[in-house]
C-alpha cells in the first residue's frame, strides 16, 4: 500500500492510514513495519462465501490529508 501511494512508511502512519470494510469484522489490517496489506485473520472461503462462486471481499484503504 505505501508503495501504490509512493508514501514513505512514516507517511503513512502519520497520516492515520487503515483498512476498512463495509461490514463490522475486519479481513485486512496495514503491517506497521513493512506498509504491507495483510490478512488480519484466517480467511475461510467456505464460511465467507458459502453459495458464491467468485469470493469477494471489498475493504477501503484511508489516509488522511491531501493526496
Amino acid at each position: 500500500v505505501a508503495k501504490d501511494l509512493a508514501l514513505q512508511l512514516t507517511a503513512l502512519r502519520d497520516r492515520g492510514a487503515r483498512v476498512v470494510s463495509a461490514d463490522r469484522t475486519q479481513y485486512f489490517s496495514l503491517h506497521a513495519n513493512s506498509g504491507h496489506l495483510v490478512t488480519a485473520e484466517r480467511l475461510d472461503r467456505e464460511q465467507l462465501c458459502r453459495v458464491v462462486e467468485r469470493c469477494v471481499l471489498h475493504c477501503e484503504v484511508i489516509v488522511e490529508g491531501e493526496m
